[in-house]
């Protein structure tokens, strides 16, 4: 009888006083907090900032002894990074820079919120009805699969030389990766949460727009950064192949003129900046953009 009272006193006391579990959400609460402070610069230029630019010196580095040894000693097929730099360095005195990344920048940007704005509406009519999705999906997934380089010639054929064949190329390109990035997203929502959207009267629209694209964005959001990739890749096939003055010139263009000029230095200062942008975007856009998808889904903590 004695021993019965005193388990139950001993299984009562953290109840009481709150110790036990008051102790844990505090401890959690402890350590959440430490989790999402402010990371010290010290560890963000150690983990972020030094590799990337530890990775440059190193090519750097080689690309010089290649040079200098003369392992590869003809300057046609490479040129010394110092020629290469000669390169940006003329072409940011005359003014030409900046507009050869502008040209290029402005027209895939542009054509990728084109291609976002076709392809998300058709993700969903895929992904929602089943009767279009057998009759669009192979052919969605079969458009994906083509090289945008394909679409250069047919579009210079029916829309001419001008920036609309540029955006068309763009779209075909683009639109499919777009739209079947969020069917997969959308065939990844647990059926649950489209169970709980339609009991609360969120159907329709409202169930699309509160439901099933917030459950969706991951896979979504994947579709964007692909899409955004094959939107650059189909601009510059097409600035390479389907260049003119009334274009302007973009850093396919440039390309172009490097290989025709038979100099290795433009080409290779045309091949830093499509890698450079390519970078950039990435950087800016989309690495932000999934790291607040990723912490507000609680997949990822500051460290």
């Amino acid at each position: 009888m004695a021993s019965t009272e005193t388990t139950d006193t001993t299984a009562e006391a953290p109840g009481k006083d709150g110790s036990g579990l008051g102790g844990l959400e505090a401890g959690l609460d402890a350590l959440e907090t430490s989790a999402t402070g402010r990371t010290p610069f010290r560890q963000t230029f150690t983990q972020k900032i030094l590799p990337p630019i530890t990775a440059i010196l190193v090519v750097l580095v080689v690309w010089q002894l290649l040079v200098s040894l003369k392992i590869v000693d003809d300057p046609t097929k490479l040129p010394s990074p110092s020629d290469v730099g000669g390169e940006f360095k003329d072409a940011w005195l005359e003014g030409k820079l900046l507009g050869y990344i502008w040209t290029s920048v402005s027209r895939g940007l542009l054509g990728f919120l084109l291609a976002l704005a076709i392809g998300t509406p058709l993700g969903l009519l895929v992904a929602r009805v089943k009767f279009v999705r057998a009759a669009i999906g192979p052919i969605l997934s079969g458009l994906q699969s083509l090289p945008s380089v394909a679409w250069v010639p047919p579009a210079v054929i029916w829309l001419g030389l001008n920036n609309s064949m540029m955006y068309a190329v763009i779209l075909l390109g683009a639109v499919p990766s777009i739209a079947n990035g969020l069917v997969s997203g959308i065939d990844q929502v647990p059926p649950l949460f489209l169970r709980a959207g339609r009991t609360m009267g969120a159907t329709g629209l409202k169930g699309a727009w509160h439901i099933v694209m917030p459950a969706a964005l991951p896979g979504y959001l994947a579709g964007l950064k692909q899409g955004w990739a094959f939107s650059w890749r189909s601009l510059m096939a097409a600035e390479i192949i389907a260049s003119s003055p009334d274009l302007g010139i973009g850093l396919g263009a440039l390309l172009e003129n490097g290989r025709n000029a038979s100099s290795m230095s433009m080409v290779f200062e045309a091949i830093i900046l499509i890698l450079f942008v390519g970078i950039a975007i990435d950087l800016l856009i989309f690495s932000p953009l999934e790291r607040w998808v990723l912490r507000n889904r609680g997949l990822l903590v500051k460290s």
